[in-house]
């Protein structure tokens, strides 16, 4: 029972990542239609970013986070203001194509600049775990999983109670009545792409100081994402990121570390299997 509770508690902690990653992604294939192969190279743009600020530029790790979750946000407007716009009304063929070429530039880029070898990121926490009861925690775990939790939530209350969100869940249902309601569908798309972004990012800021930093890390993150969005809309997403994260904990402690990545496949294929229109999946609306 022990080990159980231990498996849990760190899959609670993966699954808030994974859920802000198949949240951003969710958010730009719903109302977008783009299907977004660069969302791991985002995410792994992420934990550089964080690694330059404090490491290079010797700048403070909770700083670090913030700095990378806005460059996301920047990064993935340029991507979607340079690539996607200009592609508006091609084949989903095409704009796939530009999309694996972005991955591949952004993953080459990376590894110009940054080398092969792994990247550590320091950061202010104590090496002394948090011990509740039979289970223990490093507070760097624990701060990971709050700020993942806040992420989501203010993720929420942008799609739900913000006129952006009002905006994107219009643009969602139909773009052009929304379009005739006077709705910015070239600035909605861009902010869509850019919250997508800097999610990914988040992801990656977060769980980069807990892993190690590498070129090929978004590799993984991103097969785990499109996974996550054959779920259904956010709230799939989100119960999906930790569905993911347990089954992977799971696998690992009960199985073979080995299976880790093939368990969480696994569940989410006999999920689709069952629910092909993913869990908590309505057609007329993002959330």
């Amino acid at each position: 029972m022990d080990q159980f509770l231990q498996h849990l508690l760190n899959a609670v902690m993966l699954g808030g990542t994974y859920a802000l990653l198949g949240i951003g992604l969710t958010l730009i294939f719903g109302i977008m239609r783009v299907v977004n192969f660069a969302h791991g190279e985002l995410y792994a743009f992420g934990a550089y970013t964080v690694y330059l600020v404090v490491a290079a530029l010797g700048i403070n790790f909770f700083l670090g986070l913030v700095v990378a979750i806005i460059a996301g946000a920047l990064l993935g407007a340029v991507i979607e203001l340079v690539l996607l716009r200009p592609m508006r009304g091609a084949d989903i063929d095409t704009v796939m194509l530009v999309m694996i070429g972005a991955w591949i530039v952004m993953q080459n880029t990376e590894l110009l600049i940054w080398g092969g070898v792994a990247k550590a990121i320091v950061t202010p926490f104590s090496d002394a775990p948090l011990v509740i009861g039979p289970v223990s925690i490093s507070w760097l775990r624990v701060f990971v999983l709050a700020a993942a939790l806040l992420l989501i939530v203010t993720t929420y209350v942008l799609i739900h109670r913000t006129k952006l969100g009002k905006a994107m869940r219009a643009t969602f249902q139909d773009a052009d009545t929304a379009a005739l309601m006077g709705v910015n569908i070239k600035g909605i798309f861009t902010a869509t792409f850019a919250i997508g972004s800097a999610l990914a990012a988040a992801a990656g800021a977060l769980l980069g100081p807990v892993f190690l930093v590498t070129p090929t890390m978004g590799d993984l993150a991103s097969l785990k994402a499109f996974a996550i969005v054959g779920l259904g809309n956010i709230t799939g997403a989100t119960l999906g990121g930790f569905i993911l994260a347990f089954v992977e904990e799971i696998g690992a402690g009960y199985i073979s570390s080995g299976y880790r990545d093939a368990m969480g496949f696994l569940i989410i294929i006999i999920v689709l299997l069952f629910k092909p229109t993913g869990l908590f999946a309505r057609a007329e609306r993002v959330g």
